[in-house]
């Protein structure tokens, strides 16, 4: 373990400020070199290198992976739903150019393992609603999605034909008290939380009754790093895995956090975030991550609102 060096690409995003904690709790805070663009988040200061790096420029990622020996990187850095669809062409070039500078450096220099994020986004209004499979009708309408699955397709041609220990998963929505969301649909998951104790109320861009599957983050950091920690010849999905942990809507949160603060109120007003999160399965089937290489969530709604809860107060 000590001689791992890993590279966090993204790491002052939602899911990288939380990422990069856990690695560097598990390897060592000098082994985890995270990287973004932006500027250092202030829950990663005085934890462990930092480097600002642009995934888009090759030659410069390059020279740092070779710099600090790097043997693992994470590639976080990507424009989610929301986002994408207001310049999708932006979208579309950060999300696979990125992917594919990675996936190459990781060739070229024998990169022991690649991870990199796929989401419930791959999947579009023709696949299955409830309990959607692994394998399974895939026909994406956002650019966000439409990146996902042909990033997908690029990462199992990388291992299969270049021999290049990439992994990945589905996520569905996250929700985390630490890091800011970055432009998803399923953002109001979040912000439901701050604004029931910061104003007592909440406007929801999405209706009351749509179901979307969730996961709370410590579930997604802890699923990320078991699939990176998984023996290579347990990993049989090579696109990316399913991975669920619960399902619910708006008005679902709504109650849960009124078992906390009954007098909080929501409304809502759907805005274009809605088709989006229409085409979207309402619930995953992941039986093959949990069968493959043992995954199970610890949180359901009512313990993920009372840690929630808990968390933002303090």
């Amino acid at each position: 373990m000590a001689n791992e060096r890993i590279l966090v690409i993204g790491a002052s995003g939602q899911i990288g400020v939380e990422l990069t904690l856990a690695l560097r709790s598990v390897y060592g805070n000098n082994q985890v070199v995270a990287a973004d663009l932006r500027e250092m988040n202030p829950l990663l200061e005085g934890t462990g290198p930092y480097v600002s790096l642009d995934v888009m420029n090759k030659e410069m990622l390059h020279v740092q992976v070779i710099r600090q020996n790097i043997t693992q990187i994470y590639l976080l850095a990507a424009i989610l739903s929301a986002t994408g669809e207001k310049n999708p062409a932006l979208a579309w070039n950060l999300n696979m150019q990125g992917l594919l500078n990675v996936l190459e450096i990781a060739r070229e220099e024998k990169i022991q393992k690649v991870y990199w994020p796929s989401s419930i986004a791959v999947f579009g209004p023709t696949s299955p609603k409830q309990h959607c499979p692994q394998h399974t009708i895939i026909e994406p309408t956002t650019v966000y999605g439409i990146s996902k699955y042909a990033g997908e397709f690029w990462c199992s041609y990388y291992h299969q034909r270049f021999g290049v220990d990439v992994r990945s998963l589905r996520y569905p929505g996250l929700i985390s008290y630490k890091s800011a969301p970055g432009g998803g649909t399923t953002d109001y998951a979040v912000d439901i939380y701050h604004q029931a104790l910061n104003k007592g109320q909440y406007t929801c861009f999405l209706r009351s009754d749509t179901q979307l599957p969730m996961m709370y983050m410590p579930d997604a950091i802890r699923a990320t790093m078991e699939l990176m920690e998984a023996p290579a010849d347990r990993i049989k999905v090579r696109t990316s895995y399913n991975l669920s942990a619960m399902s619910f809507s708006p008005e679902e949160i709504a109650d849960s956090i009124r078992a906390h603060l009954p007098a909080f109120k929501m409304d809502c007003k759907p805005d274009f975030r809605q088709a989006i999160a229409d085409s979207w399965p309402q619930s995953i089937d992941d039986s093959p991550a949990r069968a493959d290489w043992g995954w199970k969530e610890e949180f359901n709604l009512a313990s993920m609102t009372a840690d929630m809860l808990m968390q933002l107060k303090h």
